[in-house]
């Protein structure tokens, strides 16, 4: 099951009631710190959201090329009004290659296991040789204990109740926004649907060398997410 770009985009329009700031300036300081340690001049930024994370890219490391993209044209747009390179096109239809790129905040869960198989392979086809691919995956902590359950939140123009549940290698999540029109409220509904993933399975998807899986914990008591750096070309584990 595919997350349509009306689910994707009623996440871009309720985001900012989510307040997980805190935990995505952790994950994109674990980011940094890795991207520190290795040599490289253009990065790509999949599921580039609002251009939050390409923004700090910029800041930190001025890359000589830097471009992100999305599925969701709300998110792109927001990434465009803050200066960035952006674009709402699947990474498979693109072409160049980048010598870094990254799927942040849990990107590649949002993938089904046939489609991550042909994900990982357009990774591989847009990372010039030695390039590499970090990225985060959630851990069924993560799913069943962190993010399952009822969640609410308002401010002056939308209430949103999300409903979670994690079932069989399944996380689903309910959206249900009220949205204030004048002096009416429009209802919408979309489910987001995301996918536990291990790391043997990210790495036997696609021709990428695994070279460290990194535990984070950003919500709870254990590890909620993996960090994943992998690399082209590399012929041996490290």
């Amino acid at each position: 099951m595919a997350n349509s770009v009306a689910s994707l985009d009623l996440y871009a329009r309720v985001e900012t009631l989510l307040h997980n700031e805190e935990a995505i300036s952790s994950l994109y300081g674990s980011y940094l710190k890795v991207m520190d340690g290795l040599t490289f001049d253009t990065v790509l930024d999949v599921g580039c959201g609002s251009g939050g994370f390409l923004t700090l890219l910029e800041k930190v490391f001025s890359p000589s090329q830097l471009k992100g993209i999305d599925l969701s044209p709300v998110m792109v747009a927001r990434a465009r009004d803050r200066g960035m390179d952006a674009e709402a096109i699947n990474l498979c239809e693109m072409k160049g290659q980048y010598d870094v790129i990254t799927a942040v905040f849990d990107m590649v869960n949002y993938l089904d296991k046939q489609t991550l198989s042909s994900f990982m392979q357009c990774v591989a086809a847009r990372l010039t040789p030695g390039g590499y691919f970090i990225c985060d995956i959630n851990t069924e902590y993560g799913f069943d204990e962190i993010a399952s359950g009822s969640f609410t939140a308002e401010d002056e123009s939308q209430y949103l109740v999300i409903d979670s549940m994690y079932e069989k290698g399944i996380y689903r999540s309910d959206f249900t926004c009220f949205e204030k029109r004048g002096t009416l409220y429009h209802r919408e509904d979309e489910q987001i649907v995301q996918y536990f993933h291990t790391v043997e399975e990210l790495t036997s998807a696609g021709d990428l060398t695994l070279l460290s899986h990194i535990p984070l914990i950003l919500y709870g008591e254990e590890s909620d997410k993996w960090l994943v750096v992998m690399q082209k070309g590399v012929a041996n584990e490290i």
